[in-house]
């Protein structure tokens, strides 16, 4: 990788206030959600964006905050150097922590953070020059050309060097909409004509009407063996930027009703926090990687507060259970889906239950909510990388996973955990990747017919 860090001063977001918003106001009826959501382009445009980026500058990094983002950034890039093909430009689900041979399959989520990676890397100077497009163009020319798919919907997990379906998995919605966000960020982020055509077919190929299988709401994903799977995207989880990109979709784009189609729940309450509850930790973070929600709100909640209560919900949970995991603190803490000593878990967090926990600690659960409590995750960040258990930094960062208690670590990282720390981290810095994601037409315009709107802060 390159050694130098381009000059940027930085910055950190800070959480915004919780508003209220009269949804009554906002229109639910499919001619009041288009008339409202054309007045708001005509008004706001990019405007919209910049309104949603308004919100109060964030805590200062100190130089040692600034020195530990660098550090995890620059290994998180040389994961996604080493493990994507340098043919295809996919990239590996995971891959031995220690930088030797992977043998997995690649995902085309992460393949999807490698193409916001690129750009992350290319801002730094941590690329050499045209790299990151060269890198772009041979990742979509594949994609767009050979990578198996149904409909337009990618497959789960594919060959690295073939693009053929692996394991028999699914076209998945949910993995092809984590692709489609590191496509557009790059789109955004390069100008470059190729890279805009290809991105651009790849879009308008999807079939978001046929990914609904005659229901309200999408379909998790579909197999040639068995057709479409019977869970539905239907409840509160990461599914928030899946569905914003298909009401924005240039062809067979969701209706605008399919926003108001999933569920707002289960709602969790802990230590005076109420907040609408996805499970794992990572559901509050994978739609705001990209989509910046800072500042605005739809007809039912402020995403972004819904975050930041979930975050520091977990934290005081975790500082809680110190009788039980000693090495557990209000500064040592996080939970997210990720390795254990037995196998793969979706570790939950307040609201479900946790029993399942086991001492596990998981570096992406902090990583991926940095801009949501900046220091609170920081201190997590710094802690877990001065713990003393064996293997837990390296070189691409954090293991998947450790137990500070048994003195396990996975001998993994995992190509979507070290994504979201890398994203959320330059979120943090500087907004780089919210602010290229958010100049997306289709990204404002499936803001706009969800009912997002600018909020201005209340009158003192």
């Amino acid at each position: 990788m390159g050694i130098h860090l381009a000059s940027r001063p930085p910055s950190a977001a800070t959480p915004s206030p919780s508003f209220s918003i009269d949804p009554l106001a906002l229109g639910r009826g499919r001619w009041a959600r288009i008339v409202v959501a054309t007045v708001a382009l005509a008004l706001f445009g990019v405007g919209l964006v910049s309104a949603v980026r308004a919100a109060p500058a964030g805590a200062q990094l100190s130089a040692q905050d600034t020195a530990l983002l660098d550090d995890l950034q620059r290994r998180a890039v040389l994961f996604f150097i080493e493990h994507s093909d340098p043919v295809t430009g996919l990239t590996r689900d995971r891959a031995p922590k220690d930088g030797s041979a992977g043998t997995a399959p690649a995902s085309i989520a992460a393949t999807g953070f490698a193409l916001t990676a690129w750009c992350i890397a290319d801002a730094h100077g941590w690329l050499p020059p045209g790299e990151a497009q060269a890198r772009v163009r041979a990742t979509l020319r594949f994609a767009a050309d050979h990578a198996a798919s149904e409909r337009g919907w990618f497959y789960h997990f594919v060959e690295p060097r073939s693009g053929y379906r692996a394991w028999q998995c699914e076209a998945s919605t949910i993995d092809t909409a984590l692709f489609l966000k590191g496509a557009l960020t790059a789109r955004e982020y390069l100008h470059d004509p190729e890279t805009t055509e290809l991105v651009d077919r790849i879009y308008r190929r999807i079939d978001w009407q046929w990914a609904l299988n005659g229901g309200k709401t999408l379909v998790h994903g579909w197999r040639p063996e068995t057709g479409f799977i019977a869970y539905r995207w239907d409840s509160y989880s990461e599914l928030m930027g899946m569905y914003l990109l298909g009401i924005g979709a240039p062809r067979e784009a969701l209706h605008a009703e399919a926003w108001d189609a999933w569920s707002r729940g289960p709602q969790a309450h802990f230590e005076g926090r109420t907040f609408l509850q996805g499970g794992p930790l990572f559901t509050h973070q994978y739609a705001q990687a990209w989509f910046d929600f800072r500042g605005s709100r739809d007809a039912y909640a402020n995403y972004w507060q819904n975050s930041i209560d979930a975050t520091l919900a977990q934290r005081e949970w975790s500082a809680r259970q110190s009788k039980r995991y000693a090495r557990w603190s209000a500064d040592m803490w996080g939970l997210t889906a990720s390795d254990s000593a037995h196998g793969y878990k979706a570790w939950g967090t307040p609201g479900r239950e946790n029993e399942s926990a086991d001492g596990t600690l998981v570096p992406c659960a902090p990583g991926g909510s940095l801009p949501f409590a900046p220091r609170e995750c920081l201190t997590a960040l710094e802690r877990m990388r001065e713990t003393g258990v064996a293997g837990v930094w390296g070189r691409y960062g954090f293991a998947d996973a450790f137990n500070p208690q048994t003195g396990w670590s996975s001998p993994d990282v995992i190509g979507i955990d070290v994504g979201i720390t890398l994203i959320m981290a330059e979120n943090l810095r500087s907004g780089l990747v919210w602010e290229t994601f958010m100049r997306a037409p289709e990204v404002r315009r499936g803001m706009a017919l969800a009912g997002f709107r600018p909020v201005a802060p209340p009158a003192i």
